[in-house]
């Protein structure tokens, strides 16, 4: 008989692996749609310039961008973002939330697993005298249970694969924001220092232009002495002077700004935070007349968008799945005893092993409505990434409009120069001759200060377009022509 009982217990405990396995066998399924990322838009002709061949994006964030910034070929710019990389905190914000999400992902994993515990249980008890079966009314015992107890839930409709899946795109999309903050950060202080540059160049034009002003003055002033002019001429020399020395603090105040600006994104502290005054010595860059479509795919934006997108149609189906029932397998074992001489005495073993089931019936809509969460969730990640391709192509044309804009506006401000100069040599001459008032000379002198300074900031303009353009295309460019504008 005893013999019996334990062969039906192994049938049963056969039958029941045997049930698992096949179940086991049928969990590769999935519930929910598989993933296909959606058409990004459609470039309309306005968006195509002469020259540019481009096309739908498809994210690869994962192609290479390197120093992009090194084209300038500037030392301490070089220096400035190498310090904003290692210490910029909205940066280590970034780093830290793709470390919880690649955490998150990891928890997420750990459920195609199975779980194994182990506890010791040492109870004192009394039992109940009105207990429906009988026990030991009116006396405690010592009971000292040593079970370990396993579970492993059989992926039956794939809401693991599912929730893994969400997971590890919202990871790899984390990864990309850093991504897009470094590219950022590195636009952000180049923009910065180049016109913190500008600034000095500006500064430095404007002393220059002092120092000829003074000795204008100075020898207005003679003249006047001599008898040769009236006092407005010396008036109207002092004033061209001081007019210019006016327009000092103003360049002073926006440096300080910039300067500020800069020890903000290097992690430092602005009070101790000092760049040595140096005009700017960047030569223009030379952009190629047509980029390939495929730096667009860089943007860093770009690849998150479409990880978020991935994520979230997983998510339909972890919404999918909660309708299915629950299959697991479960087990427990060990040892029972009364005190610990006897606990581990083979007839103290015990052990339960089996399937469990859980069926939803009825969860008041609960379930139906997180399914239309999760669809309308993914909507909303396709409207973004669609207006974040959308964006990205308008940045692009933007930023090269304004890059053919300014370098043709140069062209013409060297021409207006040249013009300028001839004019105040003419009116200097004839002042000198007296064939003029000194309202020519400083009419003239003013004239050639505005556009010197203007072709200064539009120097300084067109660099930071440059950069901007850059950062548009995912990170620099690459040609394979003789040219030498590789970055």
């Amino acid at each position: 008989m005893n013999r019996s009982c334990r062969f039906d217990h192994f049938v049963s405990m056969a039958q029941g692996l045997v049930l698992v396995l096949t179940l086991m066998l049928f969990s590769g399924c999935a519930v929910g749609p598989d993933y296909q990322r959606p058409e990004a838009t459609t470039i309309p002709d306005a968006y195509v310039g002469p020259g540019q061949d481009w096309k739908i994006a498809a994210p690869r964030a994962d192609l290479p961008r390197g120093n992009w910034w090194e084209i300038f070929g500037d030392a301490e710019l070089n220096q400035l973002e190498a310090d904003a990389m290692a210490a910029n905190q909205d940066l280590k914000v970034a780093v830290s939330r793709f470390a919880q999400a690649r955490a998150a992902a990891n928890v997420a994993e750990s459920a195609l697993y199975p779980r194994l515990g182990f506890s010791v249980q040492p109870v004192d008890q009394r039992d109940s005298k009105h207990r429906p079966v009988g026990g030991k009314p009116d006396q405690t015992y010592d009971t000292l249970t040593v079970p370990f107890d396993f579970s492993y839930e059989i992926d039956l409709w794939g809401r693991v694969k599912r929730s893994v899946e969400a997971a590890t795109a919202q990871a790899e999309a984390s990864a990309d924001d850093v991504e897009s903050i470094k590219l950022s950060l590195q636009a952000e202080v180049a923009a910065d220092f180049i016109t913190l540059r500008t600034l000095d160049a500006d500064k430095a034009l404007l002393i220059s232009s002092i120092e000829v002003y003074r000795k204008s003055l100075e020898l207005v002033r003679n003249r006047r002495a001599g008898g040769m002019v009236s006092d407005l001429d010396v008036a109207q020399a002092e004033t061209v002077l001081k007019t210019a020395q006016a327009q000092a603090p103003d360049i002073a105040i926006q440096r300080a700004r910039y300067q500020n600006a800069l020890a903000v994104l290097t992690g430092k502290t602005a009070s101790l935070f000092h760049i040595p005054e140096r005009p700017l010595d960047i030569p223009p860059l030379v952009i190629p007349p047509g980029l390939p479509s495929e730096l667009l795919e860089r943007r860093p934006d770009i690849a998150a968008a479409e990880r978020r997108m991935a994520a979230s149609n997983a998510n339909i189906g972890v919404a999918t799945a909660a309708f299915f029932p629950t299959v697991k397998f479960t087990g427990l074992a060990g040892f029972q005893s009364g005190g610990l001489d006897m606990l581990f005495d083979w007839p103290s073993n015990f052990w339960a092993v089996g399937p469990s089931l859980n069926l939803p019936l009825f969860q008041g809509g609960q379930l139906d409505a997180g399914l239309r969460q999760t669809k309308a969730v993914y909507e909303e990640t396709v409207a973004r990434y669609r207006q974040t391709v959308l964006a990205a192509f308008a940045e692009v044309e933007n930023n090269l409009a304004a890059e053919h804009l300014l370098t043709d506006e140069y062209e013409r401000m060297l021409s207006a120069l040249q013009s300028v100069h001839r004019q105040l040599e003419i009116a200097e001459n004839r002042y000198r001759s007296g064939l003029a008032t000194y309202l020519e000379v400083a009419t003239a002198q003013n004239a050639a200060l505005g556009i010197e300074r203007a072709g200064v900031r539009l120097r300084g303009q067109q660099l930071v377009s440059a950069a901007a353009l850059i950062k548009s295309l995912g990170g620099g460019w690459q040609v394979t022509d003789n040219d030498n504008s590789d970055l």
